[in-house]
């Protein structure tokens, strides 16, 4: 059985995990987060992961020295 990976920038668990962290410290400081927004926030974060993701893979292709087959 073959299991697909994926780096950790793209993973809406870790994603909803940081924001989390975030809401509780900015809670401590007297600013509110609601769930909602944070899942909102960690969908946002995981599309521009991924767009930049493929910016740096194009870019990297495009200075390589080595041509492909």
């Amino acid at each position: 059985m073959e299991t697909e990976t994926k780096v950790w920038y793209l993973s809406r668990t870790v994603w909803g995990g940081i924001l989390a962290i975030a809401a509780s410290v900015l809670n401590l400081a007297g600013t509110e987060i609601s769930g909602a927004d944070q899942a909102e926030l960690a969908d946002k974060m995981t599309a521009l992961m991924a767009a930049a993701g493929g910016i740096v893979a194009v870019a990297g292709r495009l200075a390589a020295s080595r041509r492909l087959r």
